[in-house]
């Protein structure tokens, strides 16, 4: 009754408690599930000096530096129960050694971290640590936890800010990591791929009232022929069924005959072909399908074209927009959804 406010604290550890890392905030900054670290606490000791209220975890820089630590250990091959005693402090010469010798779950998370954005961006916080989380669960071709922080990261924060901000730097620093080791992380870079292809699935089919009314045709989105690279295109389907606009998703490598006729049948109000490389860039087929028109005689209309991609860099198709990103894209076609034509650039 008499003791003060810090005195209670010292007493119970509610005061460490409150400044420390919650159990989900300290997952995704090691990549790892929240039952991962759950489980090493339980089976092998690896856990919070303080806990509050009886059960909730709080980590503290302390415990985040042993987390850190068996975390590496494991990703070098070392068994969960002999990284654990290392962790804590043994003095195992092997494990040790195990540890020291192999960096490259670090040195993967180092380059996805330098790729994200700054510190402090918003909303996001620090994307830096997302990223680090993502790369090492992918070089630990953790799937469990890969899909854990890529559902979270998008509930939490949407398909743009994930994109952008976590899921390109992440990727394209698997990328760097694999055009300078050989093909040593081509595994590393399909099993993330196809986590975010899933991720971004499930954003694509929210629980919802569905699109909204717009008066509109749909969007359009496809890869031109030959163009087999389609993730970047379903971000923007995922941030278009985020924002309740129609759309209709055709995917890889469109036929020509194919694409033209979902137009004539459709009417959309755009079509967004992608291009990931200068070689599958078909421009004649762009200002084919931008001529393309339905409808009655003396009410006829055409679709807006959208190219997206690399590969389309060069001059510019007159009449067509480039959207730089895809939160250009997708402010683009929602003004097109809502009758405000924007410029083509």
């Amino acid at each position: 009754m008499g003791g003060s406010r810090s005195d209670q604290e010292r007493e119970t550890g509610t005061g460490s408690a409150e400044a420390g890392v919650t159990t989900g905030a300290l997952a995704r900054r090691l990549g790892v599930s929240p039952t991962t670290l759950r489980s090493w606490d339980r089976r092998y000791g690896v856990g919070p000096a303080v806990r509050s209220g009886g059960r909730h975890r709080r980590w503290t820089p302390q415990d985040v530096a042993m987390l850190e630590e068996m975390c590496r250990l494991t990703s070098a091959g070392v068994p969960p129960a002999e990284a654990a005693r290392a962790a804590k402090g043994s003095s195992d010469p092997l494990t040790a050694g195990v540890g020291a010798a192999d960096d490259e779950p670090e040195s993967l998370a180092r380059v996805a971290a330098s790729l994200a954005p700054a510190a402090g961006s918003e909303p996001l916080g620090d994307p830096r640590q997302e990223c680090k989380g993502l790369a090492r669960a992918a070089v630990r071709l953790d799937a469990p936890s890969v899909d854990d922080q890529l559902n979270s990261l998008v509930e939490r924060h949407g398909v743009v800010v994930g994109w952008e901000e976590v899921m390109v730097p992440t990727l394209h620093a698997v990328g760097r990591k694999w055009e300078s080791a050989g093909d040593r992380y081509v595994e590393v870079e399909h099993l993330l791929s196809w986590h975010i292809s899933r991720a971004l699935h499930r954003a694509s089919a929210p629980a919802g009232t569905g699109p909204r009314a717009t008066g509109a045709g749909p969007v359009l989105l496809a890869c031109v022929p030959g163009e087999q690279h389609c993730l970047p295109l379903e971000a923007l389907h995922a941030g278009l069924v985020e924002q309740g606009l129609p759309t209709r998703m055709f995917g890889a490598a469109v036929p020509p005959e194919a694409l033209t006729a979902a137009v004539r049948r459709l009417g959309p109000v755009a079509v967004v072909l992608w291009s990931q490389t200068r070689s599958t860039a078909d421009r004649p087929l762009a200002r084919h399908i931008a001529a393309t028109t339905w409808g009655v005689r003396g009410a006829r209309a055409h679709p807006a074209v959208l190219l997206g991609g690399p590969g389309w860099a060069g001059r510019a198709e007159s009449g067509m927009l480039r959207p730089p990103g895809l939160r250009e894209a997708l402010t683009a076609l929602v003004g097109l959804a809502d009758g405000v034509a924007p410029q083509p650039g």
